[in-house]
């Protein structure tokens, strides 16, 4: 069953509780056929989840830390506390404008898991790595540094591929490079985990819409989407959990 998580970023204030509600209508009435997930900013987590309760609400980021002087955090057991139960660790924009390493992806990863939440590890390279014939390279080393290395039940862990340079721009990756990235990352996940990196779900991420979902979601080892500005209104959304579902 795919799994398709939108991303809210930056945008989303109570008043965007009505989409919220509205989309997560919709996901129930597939549930069984696609499993659906909205990453909000923090300040919503707490009244989205209590607005759909059972629901799959989640947070876009979070300290590797369980408490400690770190001003404007939030850590794991704050986000299960107010009610998230997945988040996303390593997304390109934290990478990029916080200066996340590896290191940094990977501890956080495993404070999330430690703390029962279901994680989002994202990975991608940049149009310079692509254009010079690193994609693959980058990607996949990305992936052994990041991936958490504790226990953990594969359904919990999820991996993005989002070329950073399709975000939010309109491109979209080909499918035959799509097939191609998805494939190595499956690769270095049952390298890592053996038979349980064969379950863990790899999602696309890079201007996912209505009307290229259906054809990126029949590439090889395309376990959903992490959706972006596509997933802020149920109008736009919901089409593409439509074209996983189906």
């Amino acid at each position: 069953m795919k799994l398709i998580a939108g991303n809210w970023k930056m945008h989303g204030t109570s008043e965007a509780l009505s989409e919220v509600r509205a989309i997560a209508e919709r996901a129930r009435a597939l549930e069984g056929r696609v499993e659906v997930a909205l990453c909000v900013p923090a300040t919503l987590i707490h009244r989205a989840s209590e607005a759909v309760p059972g629901f799959a609400i989640g947070a876009q980021d979070m300290h590797h830390k369980d408490k400690g002087a770190h001003t404007g955090d939030v850590c794991a057991a704050m986000l299960h506390d107010a009610g998230a139960s997945l988040v996303i660790v390593g997304h390109s924009e934290r990478r990029d404008a916080h200066r996340e390493a590896d290191a940094d992806v990977r501890a956080k990863a495993e404070a999330a898991l430690g703390a029962d939440l279901r994680v989002i590890v994202c990975v991608g390279e940049s149009l310079e790595e692509r254009e010079a014939g690193r994609a693959v390279a980058t990607v996949a080393a990305q992936v052994d540094a990041s991936l958490p290395r504790c226990a953990f039940d594969p359904d919990r862990l999820a991996v993005a591929y989002e070329p950073i340079w399709a975000i939010g721009t309109g491109r979209v990756a080909e499918c035959g490079d799509i097939e191609q990235m998805h494939s190595a990352i499956r690769e270095r996940l049952v390298a890592a985990y053996g038979e349980a990196g064969a379950k863990v779900r790899i999602l696309y991420g890079g201007s996912v819409k209505a009307s290229n979902a259906g054809e990126i979601f029949a590439v090889a080892e395309v376990g959903g989407a992490l959706v972006g500005g596509a997933s802020l209104s149920a109008e736009d959304f919901l089409p593409i959990v439509e074209a996983a579902a189906a």
